[in-house]
């Protein structure tokens, strides 16, 4: 198959046909591949995988209910106790595995002071998880008139 003379006979028209040796060539080689590897895809490596559980592990923390009243009274689980048994147990809750919460209930008219003193004594204890209770159906303070001034 030539695609143009050298000498002798000059043959000026185009060639028409297409080559299709090229073409075969290129099939034939993607048919070797596909054959060789398509038995590997089918074929799956069989391991032994560890089961694992999707039950949690861990218990719901316990819940301490901790208030303070207008007159700086401390009352643990409605307990009425002194700051120093408060510090006390505090230290003990801190031990526990998981955390307990601490569910901090304050009168409106509670001193800021005392209620820093006992998230401070909650944090060296090691009870970070620090909750603030509040009764949402009481009348708001903003929502009140102001008051006539004398």
């Amino acid at each position: 198959m030539a695609f143009g003379s050298f000498g002798g006979k000059s043959n000026s028209t185009p060639m028409t046909e297409i080559n299709m040796v090229p073409l075969i060539d290129v099939m034939l080689v993607l048919l070797v591949i596909f054959i060789i590897t398509a038995p590997l895809l089918t074929n799956a490596v069989k391991i032994n995988l560890p089961q694992a559980s999707s039950e949690p592990l861990q218990s719901e923390p316990e819940k301490i209910d901790f208030a303070v009243d207008d007159k700086s009274q401390i009352f643990w689980d409605g307990e009425p106790i002194t700051l120093q048994t408060a510090v006390a147990r505090l230290h003990e809750a801190g031990t526990k595995t998981p955390t307990p919460e601490l569910h901090l209930r304050a009168d409106r008219e509670t001193r800021y002071q005392v209620l820093a003193e006992v998230m401070a004594e909650a944090s060296k204890a090691g009870v970070t998880k620090i909750a603030f209770v509040s009764d949402p159906n009481a009348p708001s303070v903003l929502a009140q008139p102001p008051a006539p001034a004398p």
